[in-house]
């Protein structure tokens, strides 16, 4: 303790002498924050150059090391008895001190421990990549070890690390929430150049911090049109983030119920709750606090949205305006290749014109969600009448309508939202035909470049998922076709082999008046029956044509009947079952207590065989007799 002690006096002893020497400290104790700052930046390498050079071999460093790993701060503490410039030495190849490992390791005792051994100086040492152990702590999302770090130096956010940047920026890139909060609170904003704030707007839209983002653009909203190092606005990012856009389309169906009751407004500006601190376990165990943040996310960012776009149109004359359209991003092209619906809704509610906004291609933006397959933006059109004639009469350099568009195959991405190359092409059938029904006559017929009219071009890019189309649908029925057949042959033989047997007189069966038996007999007739339709539909599968437009209708339609009769089928084929077992058992008092269990049991197979083959059924149905993907009153209008 001894040599410890001598050691903090000397280093102290030190610092303060180049602090006079430096003028950075006057005689009467204040001095200049910035000069302070660079000094830090200057000292802390060169003192932690020194140290290294004296610390000759870093296997001394290695039980050290380990414990600020495991938190292990006793051992810590005699290691620095017996080693007093440990607590600033580089221990690691990477140039990190034992601060910079705890803080990683996220060891808040040690943090503290340590915190209290060091001068404020030492906080400030950095690693050979320039980062101090704040950085550290920050990507740790830890905040209390970052508020232990400040409250011993509180210019260390104003230190920068690796390539200039801030800790502020790095937990704004990593996406904690809290940290961010808490850097921005104690960083000073003087030190924040402008393209510091540029490039953290940037990140907290990346980040989905949207709360934090708004903030920002409160305090600086001119930052709404400047653009960071790769040319890119807030408005640009923004026009990528789907997941902030995409309503409850991604939920189940409990959490949608819950969707439409939440409210936005119950939660705080920065994203915690309110008033629901009491129910957080009961919510998180319901799925209730996961659809709470994400309605409080998508609400922010349809905020943002606004006021981004509000500050566009303020800050910046037509044609500025288009030259931000037109840029190599292009803002609402791209939201309309993800499908943000809502930010198109909210640029269009704010400036009708933009939707006579094309590219560089000469396409609009109902051209873009054609290609792409996004259906809310593509349903738009009805929404502009007469003008809806001009917009699909344009052409692109190669000469390809609007119809020319849709009769190219579908980017992977949106042709695999629906599961089975049939239903894919069902699909694409569907937004042909939809396309083909707001195209006038001429346009109908006309030629690309290459003489092909989109019927021939249709018929050319599908040509693949057709066969893989025809694939599926043959392996389907045959594989439900060989299940149907099996039921078929037990049914019929079932019905001449009946449980008790027959009367050798009479020749009727011998429980022939017991309801169970009735049962028996009806379930089993209906699971023939159904059996028997299953094979006749999944036959007439197999025995198609598959031509394009067997694919939009006759297909789907046998297969929606094969597999609920099948469905059916099983289910009265285990009903039969279990009142042949009660028949034969139900008789036998001693056995009566294992006819419930077994009837449960039955059911196993009938709800796996629904939950499994359901979600098939469900999307068919769905497109072929549902509303489909294109479902919506024409007079009803989006904006």
């Amino acid at each position: 303790m001894e040599n410890s002690s001598k050691f903090q006096l000397q280093r102290t002893l030190s610092i303060q002498s180049c602090f006079r020497e430096l003028n950075c400290i006057p005689a009467s104790g204040d001095y200049d924050q910035h000069k302070y700052i660079g000094f830090l930046t200057w000292a802390s390498g060169s003192l932690t150059l020194e140290r290294t050079n004296s610390a000759r071999n870093l296997a001394l460093y290695v039980p050290l090391y380990l414990a600020a790993l495991k938190g292990d701060w006793e051992e810590a503490k005699e290691f620095f008895n017996l080693h007093p410039q440990a607590i600033t030495a580089r221990i690691t190849n990477g140039g990190e001190s034992v601060l910079h490992i705890a803080a990683g390791a996220k060891r808040i005792v040690f943090v503290e421990e340590l915190v209290k051994m060091m001068d404020p100086l030492d906080l400030a040492l950095k690693n050979k990549y320039e980062n101090t152990a704040l950085c550290f702590a920050v990507a740790s999302g830890i905040t209390k070890i970052a508020e232990l770090m400040v409250a011993k130096n509180r210019y260390l956010p104003m230190i920068r690390g690796i390539n200039g940047v801030t800790a502020l920026h790095i937990a704004a890139l990593l996406g904690y929430r809290d940290m961010v909060w808490y850097i921005s609170s104690v960083t000073d904003s003087q030190f924040l150049t402008k393209e510091d704030y540029v490039g953290l707007l940037i990140a907290t839209i990346s980040s989905d911090l949207y709360d934090v983002a708004l903030h920002i653009l409160e305090q600086k909203p001119e930052l709404a049109i400047e653009r960071d190092p790769s040319g890119e606005t807030a408005l640009h990012v923004l026009a990528q983030k789907t997941p902030a856009f995409s309503g409850k389309s991604d939920l189940g169906i409990w959490q949608r119920c819950v969707y439409r009751c939440v409210s936005a407004k119950l939660l705080n500006k920065t994203g915690r709750t309110s008033n629901f601190r009491l129910l957080n376990v009961v919510m998180n165990l319901t799925g209730i606090q996961g659809v709470i943040e994400k309605t409080l996310m998508q609400s922010q960012a349809l905020e943002l949205v606004k006021f981004l776009w509000k500050q566009v149109l303020f800050l910046l004359d037509d044609s500025e305006i288009g030259k931000l359209l037109r840029s190599p991003s292009r803002p609402l092209f791209i939201a309309t290749e993800f499908g943000n619906f809502e930010f198109i809704r909210e640029l269009l509610l704010s400036c009708p014109d933009l939707i006579w906004k094309v590219d560089e291609q000469s396409r609009s933006i109902f051209d873009i969600a054609v290609i792409h397959r996004q259906e809310k933006i593509f349903k738009l059109l009805y929404d502009i009448g007469a003008y809806k004639d001009l917009i699909t009469s344009y052409k692109n350099p190669s000469n390809c309508n609007m119809l020319h568009l849709a009769a190219n195959l579908a980017p992977s991405n949106r042709l695999n939202i629906v599961s089975g190359a049939a239903l894919q092409m069902q699909r694409e059938l569907l937004w042909f035909k939809e396309v083909e029904k707001n195209m006038l006559p001429l346009y109908k017929e006309m030629k690309d470049s290459e003489g092909r009219t989109p019927q021939m071009l249709f018929t050319q890019e599908h040509k693949g998922l057709v066969e893989s189309g025809e694939k599926w649908m043959k392996d389907t029925a045959s594989s439900c076709m060989l299940d149907a057949t099996l039921i078929t042959t037990v049914m019929f033989a079932a019905i001449f082999t009946v449980p008790g047997g027959y009367n050798n007189d009479t020749g009727t069966p011998m429980f022939l008046k017991d309801k169970s038996f009735i049962i028996f007999s009806m379930s089993d007739a209906l699971a023939l029956f159904s059996s028997v339709t299953s094979i006749l539909m999944f036959l007439s599968i197999l025995t198609s044509s598959y031509a394009e437009e067997d694919f939009l209708e006759s297909l789907p339609k046998r297969l929606i009947i094969g597999l609920t009769t099948l469905f059916f089928s099983i289910a009265s084929m285990l009903l039969a079952f279990s009142a042949s077992f009660f028949i034969v058992v139900g008789h036998q008092h001693q056995l009566a207590w294992i006819i419930i269990p077994i009837a449960l049991t039955a059911c196993v197979p009938v709800t796996l065989f629904a939950f499994l083959q359901f979600p098939l059924l469900a999307d068919v149905m769905h497109s072929t007799y549902g509303s489909g993907i294109f479902s919506m009153e024409r007079n009803e209008r989006h904006y």
